[in-house]
């Protein structure tokens, strides 16, 4: 991918919050606890669910993945932000950013689609528990992973190439803490139709068409869950769906929607930076304290 202007070789400026200096040393260690957490225990997720057979079920198999992503997802994010806060360049080069910006959209459309085939998952083994092991058997599960994670990287591949070809006219300033699609369009220097409407779509494919899906899923659940009349069913449902939605509604509640889906504006700058900083930061580190490893 090449810059016009010759700016391939120029280090971009991340501004972060360096207008917000009184906030910047409480930021960056909260930041840093939050990611410690998201390591510890995310890698605790993945190696007992690969170490306790009895885990080895479509649920926790899910899960893995999503704790994986969510570690190669903070990774590509945290640790520079934490160098250009505590360090005296707020710097990164070109290559860099181009490789932050490529795995943050790759990870984050692969989550989109994850969570949705979490979603059908638990709608199998809440609306059709004597069929779940034929229906959710380990090639279909296998697939439907795969297929998430290729679904990400297309994604990252289309809107990558494009916004990186876009003039910047020697703008430098990145006006976040991290190389993301709003702050790399609005460093262009010419308003380009085309980006706007492939945002759109694949804000479309990978937001919108993955909650309405889930929706649908927890409506179903709903329909079925309202039949049970035992108080023993309606905590297994509980177990069963609500660390799933306790995932998804942070997900994308606070984040996602407001960031890619939202006109932006001088205004909601700022205000999204600390959304993002909530979906890029602490959602990750959810999953540990949510999810607890009960027999399904």
């Amino acid at each position: 991918m090449e810059i016009n202007n010759g700016s391939s070789t120029t280090d971009f400026i991340l501004l972060g919050f360096s207008d917000q200096p009184q906030l910047q040393s409480i930021i960056s260690v909260v930041v840093f606890i939050f990611y410690i957490v998201t390591l510890v225990g995310n890698t605790t997720i993945i190696l007992v669910s690969y170490l306790d057979s009895q885990l080895h079920t479509p649920m926790y198999f899910f899960l893995s993945n999503l704790s994986f992503l969510d570690l190669c997802y903070t990774t590509s994010i945290i640790p520079q932000m934490l160098v250009n806060i505590w360090g005296p360049k707020k710097s990164i080069t070109y290559g860099g950013c181009v490789l932050q910006f490529f795995f943050a959209l790759d990870l984050g459309a692969t989550e989109c689609l994850l969570l949705a085939v979490m979603a059908y998952d638990r709608y199998a083994a809440i609306c059709q528990p004597l069929h779940y092991t034929v229906i959710m058997h380990p090639e279909l599960c296998q697939k439907m992973v795969l297929t998430s994670w290729l679904g990400g990287l297309g994604s990252a591949l289309i809107l990558c190439s494009l916004t990186m070809k876009l003039p910047r006219c020697g703008n430098r300033e990145v006006d976040n803490f991290f190389c993301e699609t709003p702050a790399l369009i609005k460093m262009a220097c010419v308003y380009s139709r085309v980006i706007e409407i492939v945002v759109f779509a694949l804000g479309v494919v990978f937001l919108l068409v993955p909650l309405s899906l889930i929706l649908i899923s927890y409506g179903v659940i709903t329909r079925a869950v309202m039949r049970i009349k035992s108080a023993g069913g309606w905590k297994k449902v509980l177990n069963t769906c609500g660390s799933h939605l306790s995932v998804v509604i942070p997900f994308y509640g606070t984040a996602s929607i407001y960031i890619y889906m939202k006109p932006q504006d001088t205004s909601s700058q700022e205000q999204g930076k600390f959304f993002t900083l909530f979906y890029t930061v602490i959602t990750p580190s959810l999953n540990p304290l949510i999810y607890t490893f009960k027999k399904q």
